[in-house]
């Protein structure tokens, strides 16, 4: 089997962040949202994977290479632009070939083992298997109807949901996708949709197996649920600590990588301190991601991600529920404490008053 990531979506809804940064390399706990759905398939025993890229190639190119480090082989497909899911499929025929493959969503993140899914489409050979969730709000997903144990029918966004069964970013194909996306017309949006090819196979009569999904997942498209993403997967780390520790608290699982240091501060897990981030007169709270040289003096954060060389200096109030972009600068320039909720892109800089 191969797999297939989709990288070519622009993340308008992580704007300002996505002009300067491809959202799929925004990072969950420290590790860029892609890498986690290049180790899932490679964990899954798939060696060679396709990546499809858009506007932000060069950068997605940089940061992942030929793959090796993940144990994989990394092909780069072009899309022309983000015409939809289906499209994106249908610009890879010629890498996927015959073979059955995996296309893994590049900005989810799902907790489930994917091996075991892998093995049952591999045994099983239905046309195509899709991985489904509960949620609470489906009209904002594309929702599938069972019956008797089949998806019988689904449906983008709808308003009437006919369940509450989501479409997970993971879905397995044989080669008859690509006839069903060459059969389907775009959508009102001008894309071509994942759903109605899905839908094709169905009404063909083809195998279209489901499997309701029992760990969480994540669509991290908006800063909320990034923010949520991370949370669970710093829940998640083994405390380690490799930096250096001056007068200062640790508790919880708290990872600090080699080269921090912590200075009369406290750190509260789950929480992970970057490589060269210096921590001094500070409070780091749980949920907290501080990247790679990252400063932060005289300053509380906390549930939040603070990306690469950005620094925090003498802000009265807490900052909180906050993604903070690269190289940015945050500093007090006035004594009036109070709690601030940001979105800031790279190279920023904000005046606190």
């Amino acid at each position: 089997m191969k797999g297939l990531i989709l990288s070519g979506g622009r993340g308008t809804r992580l704007r300002p962040i996505t002009y300067t940064s491809a959202k799929q390399l925004l990072p969950v706990a420290n590790k860029p949202i892609l890498f986690y759905g290049i180790e899932a398939l490679a964990a899954s025993g798939i060696r060679e994977i396709g990546i499809v890229v858009g506007d932000t190639k060069h950068e997605i190119m940089e940061a992942v290479s030929d793959g090796g480090r993940f144990g994989v082989s990394v092909t780069y497909i072009e899309q022309e632009a983000p015409l939809g899911l289906a499209h994106a499929v249908l610009v890879s025929e010629r890498f996927i070939g015959r073979e059955r493959f995996v296309v893994y969503l590049g900005d989810n993140l799902v907790r489930e083992p994917l091996a075991p899914l892998v093995r049952a489409f591999q045994e099983m050979e239905p046309n195509c298997q899709i991985l489904l969730a509960r949620v609470p709000n489906p009209q904002q997903f594309g929702v599938a109807e069972l019956k008797d144990g089949k998806v019988v029918r689904l449906v983008e966004k709808p308003s009437k949901p006919p369940s509450n069964l989501a479409l997970v970013g993971v879905y397995m194909f044989d080669h008859h996708v690509f006839d069903a996306v060459k059969a389907i017309k775009p959508s009102w949006r001008g894309e071509l949709e994942i759903t109605d090819a899905i839908q094709w196979l169905i009404e063909r009569g083809l195998t279209v197996r489901p499997h309701v999904i029992e760990g969480w997942w994540k669509d991290t498209g908006k800063l909320e649920d990034i923010l949520e993403a991370n949370r669970i997967i710093l829940d998640t780390l083994e405390p380690r600590v490799e930096g250096e520790l001056e007068a200062s608290e640790i508790h919880g699982k708290v990872v600090i990588e080699a080269g921090a240091k912590i200075v009369q501060s406290v750190v509260r897990g789950p929480a992970i301190i970057g490589k060269g981030a210096m921590i001094e007169n500070a409070y780091i709270g749980p949920f907290t991601a501080i990247g790679d040289q990252v400063v932060i003096r005289g300053s509380e954060v906390e549930h939040s991600i603070i990306l690469e060389g950005s620094s925090i200096t003498d802000v009265g109030g807490r900052i909180e529920s906050s993604l903070v972009g690269r190289n940015v600068t945050i500093y007090r320039s006035e004594a009036k404490p109070r709690s601030y909720n940001l979105m800031l892109g790279d190279r920023s800089q904000v005046g606190l008053i």
